[in-house]
Formats: structure tokens, sequence, C-alpha cells
């Protein structure tokens, strides 16, 4: 289910929370209590307890933990001889005495130590039968809530009418789970979670690997569908009575979160609107178009749309590109007005400078995104094109024709732009695509992707561009090697690594952007001035910008140097020196050579001569661009025929790396690697070949009835 689903199913301001925590999360192995996990519960339970949440608990365990400890004592008070004999089942009921003691007994430890004041409450199913106690019950819990007290229930199961505790599921409520559904629903809290020893609900059972979770209930697709597991292995209800439950109290309006109570901060993901665990909801029917659609179906749908978009003329792919810049223009105040909120709220949230730039959407970028759209339609058709041509025999003509790759998944992060460059170069190059961009441009993306699909004609459909709104939805889609084709990240060097190292299906793109400029000793001046500048200035965050400045160390004797870094702090950007460079500037040694700042900072170090220029490079460089600034023709020839990186520049600033000022129209991003594409990727980057043969009924026979010609075509 997408976040801005889970914001609709907590519309309301949540203050009353029933959060119920079960066996299998309350004891570890051998029934001992798991200290660590309840630790952590108890804090978040505290924190939100001083946040301002009413915070209701119910728990179970207790049977769990006396029976451990009933045999423990068993064990000590048996002779030898005794212990060899059959041990009969200890009683269920004594076992649930004894455990509540020990159980509330750690929750008043735990809490105090936390500066909580907690209370037991226990209770019988036959005692909601009376009216009267109901509405004392809940008189004392809104007495309690009102001191900040946290009440922790549990059944009674040492004086329960129940046959034993895990064979009678008759009654009001018949196990721990419903009697957090009821007490959610006697208490009119806001919400209810179940925590869990699995992440939430699932296909079938959670170690089926071909199970899957299912984020949004539905009890109309669901119920049927579903194939549960065994029970938990020390609680009573396991998956199927959670179920049960949830669904009880979802429809009668309250909220429920199924979830796992391993994870430490579960419970405050869920208060956040995160997609965690399986939602159980009234109003989930209504989301079913959304919720039904996994990442499967997305990749799925974008494939068969990319082949509709591929059936049809050039002209006609043209012209949804020129709508798509119409459209862009046409709603440019919209755009901005969504825009200026993800601003607003990473500028409250305390972003960098650098990402915030980032996000920015300005009327004059929004007019250079459309022209670039436009410049790409204009670009001769790159899907079908004749790259080669062979007569293989008489008769027998074979072609070599671009083809498109089929389905990306590009995953960028907090850059809005890129999102219309890259699905207007997936619909120019015929290709499906899955985007995910970064929660701080969310509502930006939102908007954007609405505007392009709504320019995109039924006949091929939105779905060729699928929006992916929830960061665990990637994990997923990164396992679909045989239905994605490439993976494209855009964003930061763990992004990329972490991207590289969880899928088997090919990644393009670049983990940093640690550009250089070489100023040589024969440089002009000026011009050395100017390309500095620009290469830092333009557009710090940009991954093309200068991060590390080198300079010829005789350009420190003719003052060349000292101008080069007033031109640079005079622009506010702060400079970190290499080993020479910061005792000669007296300015801060950088930490490392291999760093983007992303800003207004770079580093400067001084080098003996080109041939240790190139060497800087190729140890602390990204293999992303870099630049020379000489009159010298010989050294700029040996600069760019050495580095090795993807863009390799003379006297021209780094900042025109890029594939808009390529000529390539746009840019999905930029490839250091050297496998397919390097460097600005376009629409050719996003292409691959495939084989025409056209023939007169040739057949091999053992290649003894055909003579082979092998003679190129002209095209």
């Amino acid at each position: 289910m997408e976040e801005t689903d889970r914001s609709r199913a907590f519309a309301k301001d949540v203050k009353r929370i029933v959060v119920k925590v079960g066996t299998a999360v309350v004891t570890g192995k051998g029934g001992r209590l798991a200290l660590g996990r309840l630790g952590a519960l108890c804090e978040q339970l505290a924190e939100l307890n001083s946040d301002g949440f009413e915070v209701i608990l119910v728990t179970s365990g207790a049977v769990g933990l006396g029976r451990q400890r009933l045999r423990y004592r068993q064990m000590i008070n048996s002779s030898f001889a005794d212990l060899q004999k059959p041990q009969s089942e200890l009683d269920g009921k004594a076992c649930a005495g004894v455990g509540q003691s020990s159980l509330m007994a750690y929750y008043e430890t735990m809490f105090d130590q936390l500066d909580v004041t907690a209370a037991q409450l226990l209770v019988n199913d036959s005692s909601f039968r009376d009216k009267d106690f109901r509405k004392q019950l809940s008189e004392t819990v809104k007495s309690m809530l009102d001191l900040s007290v946290i009440p922790i229930f549990n059944e009674n199961d040492a004086i329960s009418t129940r046959r034993a505790p895990y064979q009678d599921s008759s009654g009001i409520f018949w196990d721990n789970d419903s009697l957090a559904a009821l007490l959610a629903l006697e208490l009119k809290a806001d919400l209810l979670i179940l925590l869990s020893d699995v992440e939430g609900l699932y296909t079938g059972p959670p170690s089926d690997p071909d199970s899957k979770l299912i984020h949004t209930f539905i009890k109309e697709k669901h119920q049927d569908e579903i194939t549960f597991g065994d029970k938990s292995r020390l609680g009573r209800g396991g998956m199927t009575a959670k179920v049960k439950a949830a669904v009880n109290a979802a429809y009668a309006g309250i909220p429920v979160i199924i979830t796992s109570g391993f994870s430490t901060e579960n419970i405050d993901k869920v208060l956040r609107g995160l997609r965690v665990g399986t939602l159980f909801h009234q109003d989930a029917r209504l989301w079913a178009p959304v919720t039904d659609s996994t990442a499967r179906d997305m990749a799925v749908a974008a494939r068969e749309s990319s082949r509709k978009l591929q059936a049809l003329s050039s002209a006609d792919r043209k012209q949804i590109l020129y709508n798509v810049a119409d459209a862009l223009e046409a709603n440019e105040e919209t755009i901005r007005a969504e825009n200026e909120l993800d601003v607003a709220a990473a500028q409250e949230a305390g972003l960098e400078e650098s990402m915030v730039a980032r996000l920015v959407m300005t009327p004059a970028k929004i007019l250079s995104l459309a022209a670039s759209v436009r410049k790409l339609a204009d670009m001769e058709d790159p899907i079908g094109r004749v790259l080669k041509k062979t007569e293989v025999a008489e008769g027998l003509v074979l072609e070599k024709t671009s083809s498109p790759l089929g389905v990306l998944l590009i995953v960028f992060e907090s850059r809005p732009d890129a999102l219309v460059q890259i699905a207007s170069l997936a619909i120019r190059s015929g290709n499906g695509l899955l985007l995910k961009g970064g929660k701080e441009a969310r509502r930006s993306n939102a908007i954007l992707h609405k505007v392009i699909t709504d320019a995109i004609p039924e006949t091929v459909g939105g779905k060729l561009i699928g929006l992916v709104t929830s960061r665990e939805e990637i994990p997923d889609l990164l396992k679909l090697d045989d239905v994605i084709d490439l993976v494209i990240p855009r964003g930061s060097n763990k992004l990329v690594s972490q991207i590289k190292s969880t899928t088997k299906i090919p990644v393009l793109g670049h983990a940093d952007g640690i550009c250089h400029v070489y100023v040589d000793k024969a440089c002009n001046l000026d011009m050395a001035k100017r390309i500095v500048s620009d290469s830092k200035l333009d557009y710090p965050a940009a991954c093309n910008a200068m991060e590390t400045l080198l300079v010829h160390k005789d350009l420190e004797q003719n003052a060349v140097l000292n101008e080069l870094i007033f031109v640079l702090q005079n622009n506010g950007v702060t400079l970190y020196g290499g080993p020479k460079a910061s005792t000669i500037l007296n300015i801060p040694e950088a930490r490392s050579f291999n760093h983007e700042y992303c800003s207004k900072a770079c580093t400067v170090e001084v080098v003996e001569d080109v041939y240790a220029a190139i060497d800087h490079i190729h140890r602390h460089g990204s293999a992303h661009t870099d630049c020379i600034v000489t009159e010298d023709p010989e050294v700029a020839e040996l600069f760019l025929r050495q580095v090795d990186s993807a863009a390799v520049f003379h006297n021209a600033s780094t900042r025109f790396s890029d594939g808009f000022r390529f000529g390539l129209g746009a840019e999905v991003g930029i490839s250091t690697g050297r496998i397919h594409a390097r460097g600005p990727v376009g629409v050719e980057g996003l292409l691959t070949t495939r084989w025409i043969m056209r023939g007169k009924g040739q057949v091999v026979e053992g290649d003894n009835g055909i003579a082979y010609t092998h003679q190129d075509i002209p095209i």
C-alpha cells in the first residue's frame, strides 16, 4: 500500500493506542523472558507516553513463563528416579498464576527505570457480560490515562472458567488478541497494534519463499486466499486469531496493524504512516486498485504498456512527448505549489542546503524541462533503426536493429526534475519504467507523475510509467530479474552500493561525482578563473560540479594560485587543503580526497605536474568528469588520452557533462561503468539490439546446401 493510503488510514489524530504483545515476542527459547526485546518495547511505550499518547498494553506470556518456572521447580524437587519417569503435563492455570506475577514484576521494574507508572488489570471473559463492569472499566482506565499511567491487561487465566487456556475459544473473547480488539472498542482507542513474531500477514506460511507479505488486508479479496501455517510456538492463537481479532476491530472502526515485535522501531514507523506490517481498515476495499498492485504487477504492466508504445508509429510516439511538454507548462503553478510544500518540509526537517537546492522547481527549471522534452521529440526516432545490414547468402538478408531494453527501474534521490528527464527518455526509447524518488520530493514526484501519465494516450496506458511510493517495495522490485531489465540508481554512494549488492539485475550508474579541475602551469589565467568558478558555483549540488582543484606547483610562485583561491573564497566557497595546499594557503586539511561535498566547498591540492595530476585523479577520482585548463596542446592531449574517466575536458567547465548539454535531449543518469553505456546516458544508452532476418525458404542442412556470402549491404 502506498504511504499516502497509510496517511488516509490514520486521517484523524491518533491519541489512544492499544498495543498487544504476543507470547513469542515476550519470551525467548525455553520460555524465559526475552529481556532485550521486552526492554526495547517498554522504552518505545515510555517514549509514546512522554509524547502525550495514551498507551494501553495487552500482554501475553504469563502461561509460558509460568510453565518454565514450574518445570524448574518440579525438577529441583524431584529425585533422580522421579526424573526417569514420564513427566505429567503441568496445569495451565497454575502456570498462569505463577507466570503472571513474574511477568508483571518485570514490567514494573522496567517502567520504574523509565520513570513511568504501570498498573496491572486482570480480566475474565464473563466480566464483560456485566454492563456496570464495562462502565467502571472505562472510568478506571480513563483516570489512569489522565495521570499518564500505562494500564497493562491480561486475561486472568488462573481463575478463568475456561476448560483450558489453550483449548476453549468460546465466549466474548477467547485469547489476548481478541481481548485487545475488545478493549480497543470498549475504551474507544484510535489504533490497535498487534505485535507478532513475523512481519505481518502473508499469503501463506512465512517460511514459504513463495509467500508474500500482504500490506493491506481486503476482506473480500484475501479471506479465501490465505493459507495459515502453524500456531505460535508458545501462545494459543497464532496468526489465525490475530486476523480474526483485527477484522472484528477494523470493521467496527478501529484501524489495526499486525507487525513484528522483534523490530525496535516498528511502533514509531506505524505512527509515522510508513508501510510496515499489514493494515486492517474498514475502508480498505476502496483502496483495492492501489493495494492490489504488487511490485511484479507494476513491472508486468509497464512491460505490456511498453509493447503498446513500440507498436505506435514514430509520429505518434513523438506526439506523446509534445503533449508531455505542453502539460508541464500548463500545470506549472500546480507543480510549483506541491514542490513548495516539499521544500518547506525539507527546510523544517533541517536537511542539508545542498539537498534542499536539488528539490527546488523554479519556473525557469520547469520551462527548461519542457524544452528538453521537445528537443528529445525532435530527435531521430531511435527505435528500429537499422545499424548494420548483411547479405548472409543469396536471398538471405540479416539486419541488426536498435530495440528498447524493456523495463527500467530508476531509483533517485531528492531531484524531482530527474523524474521528468527519465520519463521522457523512457517514452522516446520505448521502454517501460518504474520510478522511486526520494521521500523528500514525495509531493513533487506525485504531481509530475500525474501530469506525465495523463498525457499518455489510453491506447498505451499510464501504467507505462509506475511510481513506487514506498521504500519497502524496493527489495521486492530488485528480486524481479525476470521482469526488470536494468536498474539505474541516481543518488548517494550508499544508495548505489546497496542496490548493486542486493540484485541480480544489471545496474548502470555512478556512486560518486568526485570531479577534478587541473590548472596547468601553461594556463590562461582569466580562462582558468572562469572555468574553476563555473565548475564549482554554477550548481554546487550537481554530480558534475568540481570537488577537487589541482594546481601546478609553479602557479604558487606567480600568484595564480592565490587568484584562483580568491575567486572561490570571494563567492563563499569553503576550502580544505591537501597536505601541501593546507600548509601553503593556511586552510584546514581535508579529511579525505575521496569526498563529494555537493555544496559550496571543495578540496585544493598542489601537484608537481600533469603526470602527478593524472595519478591523483586515478587514485582519488570517481571516473566521472575531469578537466584540464592549459594552453599547451601536448599537455592537453596527454591528459585527454590518459585520464580514464567517462568524460574528460580541455578548457571547458565540468558542468558540461550533462545529457542535455551533450545534445542527448536529456539524461537518465551518468554511468562511470565500462559496460553498455558510459558518461551521460541518453536514449542510446537505453537501447539494445536485435537481429531481423529475411529469407526465401533457406535451411541449414549441415551447411552443405547453402553458400555463404556475408556481404555488407549499404544502409
